[in-house]
């Protein structure tokens, strides 16, 4: 029976729920004819979960919702209800795992305080010890994930997660206007997401917050192709008020929570590489640490409540946390593999190069790197106390005539391009080498 009909007709849960099992995905239809539930999860994201939790407890506890509220109104200086918590946090119950009666705890705790009949701090505590560390994550496991995922959609959301710090329960709600005007301009994107929207919903001490984040390029430029790939899915360019991940099927819904769970897991179990969408938020603030960025920008990047600070969202204030972002970006990105081949020869363009932009001979070392690495020359050199040969000298002399062939600076296999016009070339087969710091991008022809 749909769920639709069922909230719509009460009376009927009853006789749906009889001789059904309850589970995550059904317990939100047992908690329909109790007003005070359906209450407590109006506030709540995690509906499913937190109604599960709930009806756990209840099953424990052998009462319903309301006969746990009325504990409060009954001697409530006896503190039964807060006891009745503490009893089943004690317990060694073999149905549930510590983090189980730790989410219980704090799902039966979050029912009462929406019903206005909040329990004592001291109640219910669960103390957990971590037996499973965090994730050690590496830019080739990451690499590894991004190059396995199955079509654009999640392609683009592992840089995403990873460079933003957007927390899970947000990915499921955050919209194209999120981001900043023409952000497809832009090398370091900004997304400005408000308080609805995160941890709080803006409420009580929450009042207030926004997560001010950015995209690196590769981010950026992964999302572009993923926005053109969703676009001719759906006939129509996006709009700001569209969600930005879709499922990958007409007619291609918002990504609802749980999903992101299953497609990160899907993804992690193909790799063999763990990964949770968590782990990205840690891989910003371990970046974040490595600039020494202050606790209050790095509190912006990752959404939570800045201290001290007034109008801390102003755009200035918005363009000076990019300029220190920006130093992170390095530390972020993963998606593409710079060889050692690759890494040896512009090494070795840089000394060269550089030797000639100060008049400094070139000695016998750099005439064989100039022929092991193809290095084009646009000045000549100055030969030092070792004199190339004669087969060295027409070498050099021919790689000074491709060099003068190609002296716009863009070569038939190399070329120096701006950010803006990375998407174009990687369509023509083009393949990033490295990039560099004025916000400009070496490729190479790969096709």
């Amino acid at each position: 029976m749909a769920r639709h009909v069922l909230t719509n007709h009460p009376d009927k849960v009853e006789e749906w729920i009889r001789g059904k099992k309850v589970t995550v995905g059904n317990a939100i239809l047992w908690g329909v004819k109790y007003p005070e539930v359906e209450r407590w999860l109006s506030h709540l994201q995690k509906r499913d979960e937190n109604a599960y939790r709930l009806w756990r407890f209840c099953q424990w506890a052998k009462r319903s919702p309301p006969e746990l509220l009325s504990l409060k109104e009954k001697n409530p200086e006896q503190n039964l209800a807060e006891k009745l918590l503490d009893d089943f946090c004690a317990a060694k119950l073999p149905e549930f795992t510590e983090p189980q009666r730790f989410n219980v705890s704090i799902a039966v705790k979050s029912f009462f305080k929406w019903n206005y009949r909040s329990l004592e701090k001291a109640s219910g505590i669960v103390t957990l010890e971590k037996v499973k560390p965090y994730n050690a994550l590496t830019k080739e496991g990451l690499r590894k994930l991004y190059n396995h995922a199955l079509n654009p959609r999640d392609r683009a959301l592992i840089p995403f997660v990873t460079c933003t710090g957007i927390a899970k329960e947000t990915l499921s709600n955050v919209l194209w206007g999120h981001l900043e005007d023409h952000w497809e301009d832009k090398d370091l994107p900004c997304l400005n997401i408000g308080p609805e929207l995160l941890k709080g919903h803006g409420k009580g001490k929450y009042q207030g917050v926004r997560q001010v984040t950015f995209l690196t390029p590769e981010a950026k430029t992964s999302l572009l192709v993923y926005k053109e790939w969703i676009e001719d899915k759906l006939g129509r360019a996006v709009t700001a008020k569209d969600h930005i991940w879709l499922e990958t099927y007409l007619p291609c819904k918002p990504l609802r929570y749980p999903m992101f769970h299953h497609a990160i897991r899907r993804l992690s179990r193909k790799t063999g590489v763990p990964f949770s969408l968590h782990d990205g938020r840690r891989w910003v603030n371990t970046a974040l640490e490595g600039i020494s960025i202050s606790s209050n920008w790095a509190r912006k990047v990752r959404g939570r409540k800045v201290r001290g600070e007034e109008a801390p969202y102003s755009q200035p204030a918005i363009e000076q946390l990019r300029t220190k972002y920006r130093e992170a970006v390095p530390a972020l990105e993963f998606t593409s593999e710079t060889s050692r081949a690759v890494e040896d020869r512009l090494k070795a363009v840089e000394e060269v190069t550089g030797k000639l932009a100060r008049h400094e001979p070139l000695e016998k070392e750099d005439y064989e790197k100039i022929d092991r690495f193809s290095i084009k020359l646009f000045r000549k050199p100055i030969y030092g106390k070792d004199e190339p040969s004669e087969d060295e000298r027409k070498q050099i002399e021919k790689k000074d005539a491709e060099a003068d062939a190609c002296a716009d600076g863009h070569c038939p296999e190399f070329s120096q391009i701006p950010e803006a016009q990375l998407l174009a070339h990687l369509k023509d087969g083009w393949q990033i080498i490295k990039e560099l710091s004025n916000g400009e991008v070496i490729v190479k022809r790969v096709q």
